[in-house]
């Protein structure tokens, strides 16, 4: 039986991570460079450890390249495409049917918490997470599977018993190695990344209510433990 549900934050709640890409090739144009999607995709759902794309282009400058101010340009850019951003479609209605149907629900994302709490704040969502689990809070982000086994240690829940809600490669690796069954929601940016062996993927999460979604995964499960 299905107990809780982890969702990722940056694509999946609140889609940040297209505008950012968006943000990115922006500058990288106006230097007469490109950014394709397969390289920038090394660094969605984690940190840029995978790949850092602001000393990748000063990297392609040259002498000419300088990091901090490339990055003062991307933000500047970034923040502009933010200001209208909302909770993606059927996010607030899975939230409500979790509380309804006495699920618990965490974050586990590998964003700080200082970035999502202004989020929660504007959309007053807060409420509907027993745990917001960040990268302040482990050694290792996604897809090290070290937010999930956090999550599902303070939710006190087993692997089979959780639920993950991912966007991106990363997240979707992460959840796969800490054994939780996997739900994709790839947003704009994501939707051509090559995902393999999840559980269920949907366009967003109006596209299948909740109790029909772990409906289908509880019978998914009952099929591949009799055979």
């Amino acid at each position: 039986m299905i107990k809780a549900l982890i969702f990722d934050f940056d694509g999946l709640i609140v889609d940040t991570e297209s505008p950012a890409y968006q943000a990115f090739c922006k500058i990288y144009g106006e230097y007469g460079r490109e950014l394709p999607l397969e390289l920038y995709a090394r660094c969605v759902g984690t940190s840029f450890d995978a790949f850092n794309p602001y000393t990748h282009l000063a990297g392609l400058l040259g002498q000419e390249g300088d990091p901090e101010r490339i990055r003062q340009q991307v933000d500047v850019c970034y923040r502009d495409l933010l200001k209208d951003v909302q909770p993606r479609p059927g996010v607030i209605s899975y939230l409500q049917e979790a509380r309804k149907l006495g699920l618990r629900v965490c974050i586990a994302s590998s964003s700080y918490y200082n970035w999502i709490e202004p989020y929660l704040d504007r959309f007053n969502l807060h409420g509907y997470f027993d745990f917001i689990n960040t990268a302040d809070l482990v050694k290792k982000v996604k897809p090290d599977p070290e937010l999930y086994l956090l999550s599902l240690q303070k939710l006190e829940v087993r692997p089979e018993e959780a639920v993950s809600f991912e966007d991106s490669l990363n997240g979707f690796n992460a959840a796969k190695s800490a054994g939780v069954r996997t739900v994709i929601v790839p947003n704009e940016m994501t939707a051509t990344f090559k995902f393999e062996g999840y559980d269920l993927i949907i366009p967003d999460m109006e596209a299948m209510p909740l109790n029909e979604l772990i409906r289908r995964l509880e019978r998914q499960k009952r099929v591949e433990e009799s055979e």
